[in-house]
């Protein structure tokens, strides 16, 4: 069976791409991702290695079907392969081939790391392009809410949200550009959301419950 490898990049620096990810990588023919998580691989990559930059996911599946016959293809898709990821639809669009996968360290397990705290009691959620009722999520959470958020999900506008329904003592802790040189992470109590409003960049956000 043709086979194909799919690798998560997880937080995005190299620096956390797992072993495994890394021997995969450099031993492909073509490596197909975003443009910015091409940019990120970019160091490991050799000038003989064809890059496939994802647009259109139909174009995609066109292009592996033709090139798995003969190459060794690596997908490599930000964040958790797992959750919310590239891999569901590659599955549901590729039903003879066989799936390789390599997981990467995700964006909140990185954020708990960086701030010594584990996060097994809570709940995991997405807002990146999707629809949440975030007052129902949280009022059912343990500890609190892990958040992937978009532009228009902003830290800021959960903040808003919160404000609302009265959830004033809630903290917000957010990370901005995890793993990265100008990474960020800032907290604070949903009723100083005001004093932080501003544009944030690519992040992942906690509502963590009053103790």
């Amino acid at each position: 069976m043709k086979k194909i490898n799919v690798v998560g990049l997880g937080t995005g620096n190299i620096d956390y791409l797992t072993g495994a990810g890394i021997k995969c990588i450099v031993s492909s023919d073509i490596l197909i991702g975003g443009e910015r998580q091409l940019e990120d691989i970019s160091p490991l990559l050799k000038s003989s290695q064809e890059k496939y930059i994802l647009k259109k996911l139909s174009h995609m599946i066109e292009y592996i079907e033709k090139e798995i016959v003969h190459k060794n293809i690596t997908v490599v898709v930000s964040g958790d392969t797992g959750f919310y990821s590239l891999l569901s639809y590659m599955k549901k669009n590729l039903l003879d081939i066989e799936f390789n996968v390599i997981p990467g360290i995700s964006s909140f397990q990185y954020l708990f790391a960086k701030l010594g705290e584990s996060w097994e009691n809570y709940s995991l959620c997405s807002m990146h392009g999707r629809e949440l009722d975030i007052i129902d999520a949280l009022k059912k959470s343990t500890a609190g809410i892990i958040l992937l958020t978009d532009s228009e999900n902003s830290p800021y506008y959960i903040g808003r949200i919160l404000m609302k329904n009265n959830f004033l003592d809630v903290k917000i802790v957010v990370g901005e550009r995890l793993s990265y040189e100008d990474e960020r992470i800032t907290e604070f109590y949903v009723r100083d959301t005001e004093e932080h409003k501003r544009d944030y960049k690519m992040n992942v956000v906690i509502l963590k419950k009053e103790k």
